[in-house]
């Protein structure tokens, strides 16, 4: 039997919170990540500055998310390898410098395109290197129990991030330039790693000792462990399918205000703004839960719900649909996704959770980027309409397929659960 938990509610995520060290990562990252949203902002507008392209604008922004793709699986590995808090150290620091150069560059007037092209590929590339060690760190710094808070807790951040650093840049550009947002986002790194200096771990038994494998072999390790895992792979492949299918909604925005609502940049914002407040309320409903119990099905569940509303979104022109539709779908995407993560973190084998965790980040920052790029290219030709309808139509399926294979899942994913 599954021992009892506390009652739900917000007192998990303070409990959370009164993790020492979670509370010194959350309070660093949640200022890092207000920085990082304030330097993608600048970015594209200084692309826009130097060439007026909206082609270099989806090449600064795939330079930005793909070679996570490349980068993950071995950034995985690393992070088996070593000592995660100082491989997060290590990135963000060199994060650091990436924007101190942004910031030089730029108040010097020595700034060009391909300058900023190869500038962003480099970030893209330490930010690959960083989720997986990053992710992989997070159950070192709470208990056991307050694991599923701390998770819903960071997507809650990230989505908050979205909205006040696109804002605070948006003040920064207009009263102190470009560079200032440079700047201040290489600040926002040295307070995080003055919050990442004073976390103390406890020592941890030492590992077995085992022959010493090269680093593609323990990247062909982690990718196999993944796909013959009952409950790991086939929630990977559905998170596969709504990043590829669903999330790229999102980069289809625009198109939508202006061809579907004919409402300009106040309509993109109100879009925007729906899914993101969307995205938030499941994070935060998702953070109340105390027991991990019965998290595969809510992950489940809500990949149909989500499915469902983009199917709503995509069929109307009435704002009275589309914004709820929205919400929903933004709430249901956080909630998939985080239950996912949370169901990976509790269920993965220690010595392979950077490797699976690193896979877990190519999909959820390279399946968007792909998705978009396959839809926008569909839309050119049928419209923004139905490439997303037959999308979610492709996420229904995928779930009925997860669905059927439920028993399974849970039984891999939630042995505990199971038990009762």
């Amino acid at each position: 039997m599954r021992p009892s938990v506390p009652a739900a509610g917000f007192d998990g995520v303070l409990r959370a919170l009164r993790n020492p060290n979670y509370g010194l990562y959350t309070a660093g990252n949640a200022v890092s990540l207000i920085g990082t949203w304030m330097q993608r902002i600048a970015v594209g507008w200084l692309a826009w500055q130097l060439t007026g392209s909206g082609a270099w604008l989806g090449a600064i922004a795939f330079a930005d998310l793909f070679p996570t793709v490349f980068v993950g699986p071995f950034a995985g590995a690393v992070a088996d390898r070593w000592d995660r808090l100082r491989v997060t150290k290590v990135s963000q620091t060199l994060a650091m410098v990436q924007a101190i150069t942004l910031f030089a560059l730029t108040w010097f007037d020595l700034m060009t395109i391909e300058l900023l092209f190869a500038l962003t590929v480099a970030l893209g590339v330490i930010a690959g290197f960083n989720q997986p060690a990053r992710l992989a760190l997070i159950p070192s710094l709470v208990r056991r129990e307050d694991l599923s808070a701390a998770v819903a807790i960071n997507s809650i951040i990230f989505n908050s991030a979205r909205f006040v650093g696109p804002a605070v840049a948006g003040l920064m550009i207009v009263t102190g330039g470009l560079a200032s947002a440079f700047a201040v986002n290489a600040l926002t790194f040295v307070l995080f790693l003055a919050a990442l200096s004073r976390i103390r771990l406890p020592a941890e038994p030492p590992a077995p000792p085992r022959a010493r494998s090269s680093l593609f072999r323990d990247v062909g390790d982690g990718i196999r462990y993944t796909a013959s895992h009952e409950g790991i792979a086939p929630m990977m492949i559905l998170l596969l399918v709504v990043c590829l299918c669903v999330r790229p909604v999102v980069e289809l925005l625009p198109g939508f205000a202006a061809a579907v609502f004919a409402s300009g940049a106040g309509g993109l914002a109100a879009l925007t703004s729906t899914i993101g407040a969307g995205a938030v309320l499941g994070g935060l409903w998702l953070a109340r839960r105390t027991d991990p119990g019965g998290l595969t099905g809510i992950a489940l569940g809500n990949t149909l719900v989500l499915s469902l509303a983009l199917l709503a979104f995509v069929a109307t022109d009435r704002w009275w649909v589309a914004i709820p539709a929205l919400g929903i779908l933004g709430a249901c995407m956080v909630v998939m996704g985080v239950g996912t993560q949370t169901l990976l973190q509790l269920s993965v084998a220690g010595e392979m959770r950077g490797r699976v965790l690193s896979l877990y980040g190519v999909i959820f920052r390279g399946g968007p980027a792909l998705g978009a790029l396959v839809v926008g290219v569909a839309s050119e030709r049928f419209g923004l309409r139905i490439p997303l309808a037959v999308s979610a139509g492709l996420a229904v399926l995928a779930w009925l397929w997860t669905w059927s294979g439920r028993a399974r899942i849970v039984r891999a994913l939630e042995p505990e659960s199971h038990a009762d």
